[in-house]
């Protein structure tokens, strides 16, 4: 199989319109609980997705929009799921955290690190039944402090089992960041388990498709399992609403419910000694700083644009993809509207 960069830019595109919809869903309230989308990912998503075939399977973390919408599932479903429509993919009763479609091997849970024993399991029914077949698990830097991931990563190395791991490091666990959490290299985690570990730039999908196929070929082969390390950024931050990046989007819409409490706070004659309150001060307007600063806010570390750049000497071709692109998107959301509760 050749690099094809107009397939994967593909893949990418209709996975983020997808997620931008489902975004625009959320805000006006058509869906509830907490969103956790993949914006960021889609590299790193389609870079693996791109390389399996019938039988391979997948297990999927609370951010598996985009990998079900790559591997072919029916995106009306995915939405109408979303919406908790009866006719959903898992007859609305799964949410955004919780998909699954028996077809294409493929489960998600929002148990984090619960992808680690789903793609071991799977992993091991291909050993005896779809000889050459594969699994991937998909999962967050944060879930690499999950004991039953670590113990999947071990039972996957003591077995040989056929499983590529692909850790989506964003550098933060929920609200934050992982070095403050995390000792040591995920890598050589993985390494001291007998596990290959491979670093990759996750916001270069050409890369990604490389090592992936690499990986995925020597589990085919019966080498064994991966441990694929990508770096990338979610540029939400864990959930939509995510109220540091609100702030900073909109400061004067969301700074005052945040320094009118505060600075009543310092009129109140009770309540904790004055050095606390400025402590706790101090540490909100940190936040917001750090925020401001943050890589999630910069556009050069969207993957999508990165592979657009390198596809627009061909703007005919590159117009004409996206029109498409938007043109069925805006067809799967007629159809998903029209519809109304099932």
């Amino acid at each position: 199989m050749s690099l094809d960069l107009w397939s994967l830019y593909t893949l990418m595109l209709k996975s983020r319109l997808l997620e931008e919809a489902i975004a625009r869903f959320w805000y006006d309230g058509l869906i509830s609980g907490e969103m956790h989308l993949g914006t960021g990912e889609e590299a790193i998503i389609a870079g693996v997705v791109a390389h399996l075939r019938d039988g391979d399977a997948m297990a999927l973390d609370h951010r598996g929009t985009s990998a079900l919408l790559m591997r072919g599932v029916d995106p009306v479903l995915i939405l109408r799921e979303l919406l908790g429509y009866e006719d959903g993919l898992c007859g609305g009763r799964g949410g955004h955290m919780h998909l699954f479609s028996k077809e294409h091997l493929t489960a998600s849970s929002g148990i984090v690190g619960a992808e680690g024993p789903t793609a071991v399991g799977f992993a091991l029914s291909a050993q005896y039944l779809r000889p050459g077949a594969i699994a991937t698990a998909f999962f967050g830097d944060g879930a690499m402090n999950q004991g039953m991931l670590m113990e999947s990563i071990n039972l996957a190395s003591a077995w040989n089992l056929p499983v590529l791991f692909v850790c989506k490091d964003d550098g933060w666990a929920i609200t934050t960041q992982s070095k403050q959490v995390t000792g040591g290299d995920l890598g050589e985690r993985a390494r001291g388990l007998g596990v290959p570990a491979v670093e990759v730039d996750g916001g270069d999908v050409s890369a990604v498709w490389e090592a992936a196929g690499r990986a995925i070929e020597s589990a085919r082969s019966g080498q064994g399992p991966t441990f694929l390390h990508a770096r990338c950024v979610h540029f939400e931050g864990h959930f939509l609403g995510f109220q540091l990046i609100r702030m900073v989007r909109a400061p004067f819409r969301e700074m005052p419910g945040i320094t009118i409490p505060l600075t009543l706070s310092f009129l109140h004659s009770g309540g904790a000694a004055l050095h606390e309150r400025l402590e706790g001060l101090k540490a909100v307007l940190a936040a917001v700083l750090a925020t401001l600063r943050d890589p999630r806010r910069d556009s050069a570390n969207d993957p999508l644009r990165r592979a657009r750049t390198t596809l627009q000497s061909d703007t005919a071709r590159l117009e004409e993809l996206e029109e498409q692109v938007e043109k069925e998107l805006s067809n799967v959301l007629s159809t998903v509207l029209a519809g109304g509760p099932s």
